[in-house]
């Protein structure tokens, strides 16, 4: 075993560590040395994000020991950033040992000063990013591994705009936690009296803004049967969902019986993942069983939110992230002029990684449509930016988040469900359903189609193999993809686009960021990215066409499909 990673163990052996913890280790040396050394080999590393892990004993583990340093972190730059009171806003999921990682950081914060307020049990992410801003908190923490397996917890945190951090203080914070080399250095105990309890009246208010996001009132309360199936796959979104729904009239809102009880074991899911069909499967033969309208998930902390719709063949199917966000977006805008309501600088925010087709229809629409990396901290920084001159009125990426409206500052799937069942009775007010609606915009502006393909790399060697193919299609990018000329290379770590056609390069004015795209002679666009938050390295793949009829769709969309399997053998992928 490498000498470093032994001095670490024995650091825990000898340290003021509790008894069971070092039992674990002793444990794990007997038997599971591979295991004990991935638990040591490296600091769990705090991220521009906050932490996020696989719980367990260790240093590369998410427990109260690496919760406590991350929070004295933290709390040390908060006392750097502010004078006077400083307040923090907690929040905690489903997951197993949520609660306790929250009361951990509520405890640190409250022993170093800082006033806390801590919900009184899980609630949805986006919450406590209202309740940053509502309540003028300089920061946040909540305590979620969002959709991950449930070996995982993670530590987000957020700054006063309720937002998580971007540049300066992100960088800046991971500086102050690398800096607590020890557990002595945390300040456990002692300020409990700065402790306040939150819950219920916070609740009202949040869901009161999501009421408020609704444009057509009317419309769902007269199509308030609209048949509605929910599933909170066994997380926080049963706390608030089913609610905004009843404050927007809808009274047949059917929930998922199996999966509505919160649950960090997610007995009947693999992944607690509205993105996968399999975690949906539950929902989608209820809402076939009752013949619902439309199908809703989301994910433990309820920041995602799956759709489930029937398609022109009567089948209920699963929609991506983005046809979700470009049926959104489109509502928008859409709605918003209808109503009379829309403003001359209105704005619509997406990633860079986010379906073009969003940004067809803003500019159709003459709504200025911005790119931004992705993240929705991002988003909300350019919010910041533009406040005061132009209006921002949705944001979203292809990952199942959208973020409504300007009350919060992350993606809030709260009141996502409630739009989107809004978008489903203003249709079925037409007589007409979503997937409907989608063909109608395909028809309009033509069809664009996405998928995405992740491959993990986990372990030691995980790391270093993600940034391999990375700075192998940087230094080689390929001349052409399935025949077609590759005209362009965005290479986003370096801010320099590049064409390959002349050889001319633009600067990117974006922040730095490990991502390469290629753009095709023929409209396609093939994205590479390591993810933040997982050993993965993700591959976003966007293709389109004009669909020359709704007969046309299956088709039509058979051929796109075709094409981006056909991009993902050639670059070796599959």
């Amino acid at each position: 075993m490498d000498k470093q990673i032994e001095i670490k163990i024995e650091k825990w052996l000898n340290g003021n560590f509790d008894e069971a913890t070092k039992a674990g280790i002793l444990k794990m040396k007997e038997n599971n040395p591979d295991d004990l050394m991935d638990a040591f080999y490296k600091n769990l590393e705090f991220g521009t994000g906050g932490l996020r892990g696989i719980m367990g004993i260790g240093t590369n583990r998410m427990n109260k020991y690496t919760v406590g340093m991350a929070t004295q972190g933290y709390a040390n730059y908060l006392k750097q950033c502010f004078a006077g009171e400083i307040s923090v806003a907690i929040g905690h999921d489903c997951r197993n040992n949520s609660r306790n990682f929250a009361e951990i950081t509520a405890n640190v914060f409250a022993a170093n000063g800082i006033k806390v307020y801590l919900f009184e049990s899980l609630r949805p992410t986006p919450e406590l990013s209202f309740t940053i801003r509502h309540l003028k908190c300089k920061g946040g923490v909540v305590c979620t591994a969002s959709h991950n397996p449930k070996e995982y917890n993670g530590y987000k945190a957020y700054w006063d705009d309720g937002a998580q951090m971007v540049p300066p203080h992100d960088k800046n914070v991971i500086i102050e936690v690398e800096k607590i080399s020890s557990v002595e250095e945390v300040k456990w105990s002692g300020g409990e009296h700065n402790i306040t309890i939150i819950g219920k009246e916070m609740d009202e208010l949040y869901l009161n803004m999501v009421k408020n996001l609704s444009i057509y009132p009317e419309v769902c309360e007269k199509q308030h049967d609209l048949k509605i199936v929910y599933t909170p796959i066994h997380g926080s979104g049963i706390m608030l969902v089913p609610q905004a729904l009843s404050k927007l009239g809808f009274d047949h809102v059917h929930i998922v019986e199996e999966q509505s009880v919160p649950d960090g074991n997610f007995p009947t899911v693999i992944y607690p993942n509205p993105e996968e069909t399999e975690t949906m499967s539950i929902g989608l033969k209820k809402a076939q069983e009752l013949n619902a309208d439309i199908l809703l998930g989301t994910d433990p902390d309820a920041d995602r939110v799956g759709v489930g719709v029937k398609n022109n063949k009567g089948e209920w199917i699963l929609m991506n992230g983005n046809q979700t966000a470009l049926l959104a977006f489109n509502y928008m805008i859409e709605a918003r002029k209808a109503k009379g309501i829309a403003q001359p600088n209105d704005m619509v925010i997406k990633t860079i990684v986010t379906t073009e087709m969003i940004d067809v229809i803003a500019k159709s629409n003459g709504v200025s449509c911005y790119n931004v990396l992705t993240g929705f901290k991002w988003i909300a920084a350019l919010i910041k930016e533009k406040e005061g001159n132009e209006n921002y009125i949705v944001g979203g990426e292809e990952s199942f988040g959208l973020m409504i409206g300007n009350e919060i500052r992350d993606k809030d799937a709260v009141s996502a469900v409630a739009i989107l069942c809004e978008m489903a009775a203003y249709e079925k007010n037409k007589g007409r359903s979503l997937f409907q609606k989608l063909i109608d915009l395909y028809l309009q502006y033509g069809f664009y189609k996405e998928n995405l393909v992740s491959i993990t790399k986990k372990g030691m060697n995980g790391a270093a193999e993600i940034s391999m193919m990375m700075e192998g299609f940087r230094k080689n990018p390929p001349k052409a993809i399935d025949g077609i000329p590759v005209v362009a290379l965005l290479d986003y770590q370096l801010q320099v686009g590049k064409s390959l056609l002349d050889e001319s390069s633009w600067t990117i004015n974006l922040p730095k960021s490990n991502v390469l795209q290629f753009e095709l002679a023929d409209g396609s666009k093939i994205s590479a990215r390591p993810s933040g938050t997982e050993p993965k390295i993700k591959f976003y793949f966007s293709v389109n066409t004009k669909l020359e009829s709704a007969d046309l769709f299956d088709a039509t969309e058979k051929k796109l499909d075709d094409k981006i399997q056909r991009i993902i053998i050639e670059m070796g992928l599959n």
